[in-house]
């Protein structure tokens, strides 16, 4: 196999680059995408199921989240009596709809700080020198490398092990996080090759980008791709909550809510990002181009005969290879397809698919410009 020309900011490994990534003397716009560069392979998109875990459907009794107010009473008197009255409160809510804060209830869940710092672990993982510490010398490149995938391996696995506890206690609980964790670890060098082509896609599809290393930096759509890919790996593996807190994560950072088990195809790009929104069930081809305020969402949800919403079942839009959505448009349900090559305007509301190679844009009322002063006049003409 031919050997390639390394990406510049991909230099750090081979010491040819400082320690930001880039070549020695080389100025920032130097990075062109290899053209001979065999793109990762397409996940298949022919069907698509859901299965939910029973952690997520069925729910945890109250029982569970009950903290007893005889002892709290122990404790009251000690307190400032202003506040007696709102801990009393407070302690009845716990009693009597479920404590979301009860030390023995969140102890067996995953934990958000330790997520939250997983996930700026991760992005250093994939962009050494841009996120995270910045490095010495590239040289440091693979010491600094493994210590990171060991302390992500020791940070990870006792939260998977809480989830898959929550989902079904066993005694494998151990070997299943090890099998999660080695497959998550095991794609990570592919998924890289994936979000280069999302880079190479924002260079492409935006003029005012000067730079890959801009890009890197300063695009909140990246990390918010990189997160949802590797969340993404997590999902498939039918891991619950840390998924979903990863997403979410990045939505709180970025502003872009992308569910971890959305798939999506290579080359995209999220022109701004805030307020796009994209459903767990959304199936998203190659070059797909969107820009703020896109919603790929369920039009309506199904009930059972007790008028519960169903869970699971395709909710969300296809959209095929080269569309283009524009701003604070609309797409929604499971049998939307957006075909190939099409293009949304802005402020679409669509509920219907549409063929390939279709221009689909809403047609307002006459906008009238006029000078001030013919308006002016013809204001007070009318009076």
């Amino acid at each position: 196999m031919a050997e390639l020309k390394t990406p510049a900011w991909r230099q750090l490994a081979s010491g040819n680059a400082d320690a930001a990534g880039r070549p020695h003397g080389t100025a920032l716009r130097h990075l062109p995408r290899p053209h001979n560069a065999n793109p990762p392979p397409r996940e298949d998109t022919t069907a698509y199921t859901t299965r939910l875990p029973r952690f997520l459907v069925t729910p945890w009794p109250r029982s569970l989240f009950r903290v007893s107010l005889r002892a709290s009473r122990r404790i009251l008197p000690v307190m400032d009596p202003n506040f007696t009255s709102v801990v009393e409160d407070l302690l009845r809510t716990y009693e009597e709809n479920g404590g979301i804060n009860y030390l023995e209830a969140a102890a067996k869940l995953p934990s958000r700080p330790a997520i939250d710092d997983v996930c700026v672990d991760l992005l250093s993982l994939l962009f050494p020198g841009f996120h995270g510490e910045p490095l010495q010398h590239a040289g440091d490149l693979p010491s600094v490398t493994i210590s990171r995938i060991k302390s992500l391996h020791a940070r990870i696995k006792p939260e998977i092990c809480k989830s898959l506890e929550a989902l079904s206690p066993s005694d494998s609980i151990e070997a299943d996080a090890e099998e999660i964790l080695a497959f998550f670890f095991s794609q990570l060098a592919r998924l890289r090759e994936m979000l280069w082509d999302d880079i190479d896609a924002a260079y492409e599809g935006d003029p005012s980008a000067h730079s890959y290393e801009e890009i890197i930096l300063a695009y909140p759509a990246i990390e918010a791709i990189g997160i949802q890919r590797m969340a993404h790996l997590l999902y498939q593996k039918q891991l619950p909550l840390i998924p979903r807190m990863m997403t979410e994560w990045a939505h709180g950072r970025t502003g872009i809510d992308i569910h971890p088990g959305a798939r999506i195809g290579s080359h995209f790009f999220i022109d701004h990002g805030t307020g796009v929104v994209i459903g767990e069930t959304c199936i998203i081809g190659s070059h797909v181009k969107l820009y703020h305020g896109v919603t790929l969402g369920a039009r309506s949800f199904e009930k059972d005969d007790h008028g519960h919403i169903r869970k699971g079942g395709k909710r969300h839009p296809n959209v095929e290879d080269h569309v283009t959505i524009y701003p604070n448009s609309t797409v929604l349900g499971g049998a939307t397809v957006v075909g190939a090559r099409s293009t949304i305007g802005g402020n679409v509301f669509l509920t219907e698919s549409v063929p390939p190679d279709s221009l689909v844009y809403y047609e307002a009322k006459q906008i009238a410009i006029l000078p001030k002063r013919d308006r002016q006049t013809a204001v007070a003409a009318k009076f």
